[in-house]
């Protein structure tokens, strides 16, 4: 019989490609990691990977034992689904990852419902980007996660992952209540003021720019910033204009000018979680307690829009 966790770093190894990282991944040395698939590779009497140079490499062999395992993993995760929901109830811990404004707008009221309908359940929250968010789940240290797609941008899909829609978050332009920027009528009319926006790298932070740059607009990036709350403090002090998303319009923006944009950009929002897992009682409690969240948030209808 085949040590699963054996298979696992095997499968961790054709996922990541080198065993530092599979090692730093899994809070392992390097060496651990190697005499536990010099293990693996003596209890299959095949050659399950080669020397590359510096590199340990996969052979034919190993890399479809990779595969198995991965399938192997998702079978039995899938089986202890079957089995908790055979139980009835939902409790245990369940691990999630997410970036700030559903934690922010969702997950409070998320844990409350949880905690009302399921006070077995426990779950833990920890902040991440969306990649880091996918790296953790498919390296087990979380049950599901939060993310995110924007306009233009490619959808987000991880091979072994099960994902479902959440909802369709407005973006919005955010402008201080006074002073010479509060009254733009096009975003062309704030060529020269100062803004607060994420990081280029990151998603939002891509699709900002190239928003402004569709219009003609090269942005003063005077803040760089990934916190939506700061930037919404920047623009109520006066200091800056900025992109928020609406699922935090109706409790944060109070003391700004929020705007709907032209063409109505949305960014769309989801759960994802490895496929094997997906009938987990757990996580079907924790994805109908986010929808019934999303369902709470206040309606956005009133804004004014930009040029209009």
């Amino acid at each position: 019989m085949l040590n699963l966790h054996r298979l696992f770093l095997l499968h961790e190894l054709h996922r990541l490609e080198t065993m530092s990282a599979v090692a730093q991944t899994h809070s392992m040395s390097p060496s651990a990691v190697s005499q536990q698939l010099s293990h693996l590779e003596r209890e299959t009497n095949v050659t399950l990977f080669e020397q590359a140079g510096r590199r340990v490499v996969l052979t034919d062999a190993g890399a479809r034992l990779a595969r198995r395992a991965e399938d192997v993993l998702g079978l039995l995760e899938s089986a202890e689904a079957e089995l908790k929901d055979a139980q009835g109830d939902v409790g245990g811990v369940l691990r999630v990852a997410s970036f700030q404004t559903p934690l922010i707008a969702l997950a409070p009221v998320a844990i409350s419902v949880l905690e009302q309908g399921h006070p077995d359940l426990r779950v833990e929250l920890a902040q991440r980007e969306v990649e880091g968010a996918y790296e953790g789940l498919l390296a087990h240290r979380f049950e599901v996660i939060l993310g995110e797609d924007y306009p233009g941008g490619q959808q987000v899909v991880r091979r072994g992952t099960d994902r479902e829609g959440l909802l369709r978050d407005p973006l919005l332009l955010v402008l201080p209540d006074s002073g010479p920027w509060s009254r733009a009528r096009t975003v062309a009319d704030l060529a020269d003021a100062p803004w607060a926006l994420d990081p280029e790298r990151t998603r939002t932070g891509l699709w900002e720019r190239t928003y402004l740059r569709a219009a003609g607009v090269e942005p003063w990036v005077r803040f760089d910033t990934p916190d939506p709350l700061l930037q919404v403090h920047l623009v109520r002090s006066g200091h800056a204009v900025a992109f928020v998303p609406g699922i935090i319009a109706s409790e944060h923006l109070g003391g700004t000018r929020p705007l709907r944009l032209p063409g109505d950009p949305h960014r769309s929002m989801y759960t994802a979680a490895r496929a094997g897992a997906a009938g987990h009682p757990s996580l079907l409690a924790f994805r109908a307690a986010l929808l019934e969240a999303a369902g709470a948030l206040s309606d956005l209808r009133g804004l004014d829009r930009l040029g209009e």
